[in-house]
């Protein structure tokens, strides 16, 4: 019987055959990415020495990697903040200004982080909130939208997973309640679902709750990932914190509402513009606060109303702590903690009682503070904190950097690669942000945006009216500025001092020059 190839074929099968696996080999060397989205989570972390959270597990990942002490969303709410962040872009470049607004509508040849990982190797994964809820985007991944099994129900595709309940009577009242809404508007946020109690502290099992089961879900992906060829990028969007504070009693019982402190600054600005505050519709949305106030009113919330929303943020937080520990464990487990990028950020802040508000949707630092924690192989300066200006559009080209993929051209953020080399280096001049008030939600009726620069000593706002649909700013209306050092909760506004005139002057200035000019000298 004759060989089945002759000497130069076998020379060049080896050759291929050895290419072949140089190439796989390569491949697999590549960094895992686990992009873990944190909703409506503020500074709310023992790491950022919040006195009051208990949150052990992503202390402990802070402690192995980089905690920014200073970063910033481009927009204080979640489809505008992540449309940003998920493509490089900043608002103004998106034109994805509020709830409603699609980026995928607007530039449809959009390129989102995951289909830029995907270009470069990756099998890209999502499980829960990445994008804007029951927006997917589904052309961003190879495996989009993975939800639990028991969730995948006819009348439950456009639900938000931040909207189940336990309770069998409330899950009643809340089908009646929806069924009366879509026959006043067929199209509605949550696919109506989004009416019930603003909490529920059942005493069940962890994974009985969205978040848990989704969590769940993600370690049975995470175990079959693993046997893959081709390096992964999961996206992993917790629903909780956000409204309704839905979580496993024991995680209450970890708080006692009588030692959660209120807010430090209560009250509205002094000399705030009158369109500076959002009207709070989204938690007038639950049972019990449909005859909540402006907080630009005479509007008050009692203590022990105050006391409660507290204490369900908090244990929701401590819920996704929990949840978060579970999955870097069965990393562990599976033996790919040590080759996974782990980055863990809040899209936004929200505010409990501060500003007389609960919520986002501001230029105010509480709600446009966020943190961002990173964990990486073979990462220098483990544990260290960076009190240097970092902004959430920065993520995509750091990522890339840290991927050892290229970083797009047209990237309106910043590697903050070097910054976790050198955490005390000198970096960004400023942060920039903005909100687009809306009529229906500002206390005059009037639409607005507002476009703000936070620099180490002061945070300066600027309100104009605008035009949606040439997305061009007119008259200006109201200035803020506030003493970052001697304010930080932002109490009064000083833009009216005549003593910091040239500070105002020349932040408008700054304001007006943009985000290019307040780039690091690398």
């Amino acid at each position: 019987m004759k060989n089945k190839y002759n000497y130069s074929q076998l020379i060049l099968l080896t050759f291929f055959t050895i290419c072949s696996c140089y190439a796989q080999n390569n491949i697999k060397t590549k960094p895992n990415i686990l992009f873990i989205s944190v909703d409506d989570l503020r500074p709310a972390l023992g790491v950022y020495d919040d006195t009051v959270a208990i949150t052990p597990n992503i202390d402990r990942l802070a402690g192995e990697g980089m905690t920014f002490r200073q970063t910033f969303s481009q927009v204080a709410v979640c489809a505008p903040s992540r449309a940003s962040l998920m493509t490089g872009l900043r608002p103004d470049s998106t034109r994805v200004w509020h709830l409603g607004d699609k980026f995928r509508e607007i530039y449809p040849s959009t390129v989102t982080m995951p289909q830029h990982f995907a270009k470069n190797g990756y099998h890209t994964v999502n499980l829960g909130k990445i994008f804007h809820n029951y927006m997917p985007d589904s052309i961003s991944w190879n495996e989009p939208d993975l939800r639990p099994s028991q969730y995948l129900q006819k009348d439950w595709l456009k639900r938000d997973g931040e909207t189940f309940y336990i309770d069998a009577e409330v899950n009643k009242s809340q089908a009646v309640k929806r069924d009366s809404l879509l026959k006043l508007k067929p199209v509605r946020y949550a696919d109506g679902w989004n009416t019930g109690p603003a909490w529920e502290a059942a005493d069940v099992h962890d994974t009985l709750y969205y978040d848990g089961a989704q969590t769940e879900l993600a370690k049975r992906t995470l175990t079959r990932l693993a046997n893959s060829e081709a390096p992964f990028y999961m996206g992993l969007g917790f629903f909780r914190p956000h409204l309704p504070f839905t979580a496993p009693k024991k995680y209450w019982d970890l708080y006692d509402a009588k030692d959660i402190p209120l807010a430090a600054n209560p009250n509205v600005a002094k000399n705030a513009p009158g369109h500076t505050m959002n009207s709070m519709y989204e938690l007038r949305h639950y049972d019990g606060f449909n005859d909540i106030g402006h907080p630009q009113s005479d509007f008050k919330m009692n203590e022990e109303r105050s006391r409660t929303l507290k204490h369900g943020y908090y244990a929701s937080v401590s819920y996704v702590d929990a949840l978060v520990g579970s999955l870097i464990a069965h990393l562990k487990e599976i033996g790919l903690y040590d080759n996974t990028v782990i980055i863990l950020w809040g899209d936004h802040g929200w505010k409990l009682g501060d500003h007389n508000s609960w919520g986002k949707m501001t230029n105010y630092n509480i709600d446009l503070q966020v943190p961002m924690i990173i964990r990486y192989p073979n990462q220098e300066n483990r544990g260290a904190q960076t009190f240097e200006i970092t902004e959430l559009v920065d993520m995509f080209p750091s990522l890339c950097e840290i991927a050892g993929i290229e970083v797009p051209s047209y990237m309106q953020g910043t590697s903050f690669l070097p910054l976790i080399k050198d955490p005390k280096r000198s970096w960004k001049s400023a942060a920039f942000s903005q909100f687009h008030r809306r009529p229906k939600v500002s206390a005059d009726g009037n639409r607005y945006m507002g476009y703000s620069i936070n620099t180490k000593e002061y945070h300066y706002i600027e309100w104009y009216t605008w035009d949606p649909k040439t997305g061009t700013k007119g008259e200006l209306t109201g200035k803020e500025l506030f003493d970052r050092i001697n304010d930080p909760h932002e109490t009064v506004n000083i833009a009216g001092n005549k003593e910091l005139s040239e500070v105002t002057i020349t932040l408008s200035k700054q304001l007006k020059k943009g985000w290019k000019q307040a780039l690091p000298h690398l």
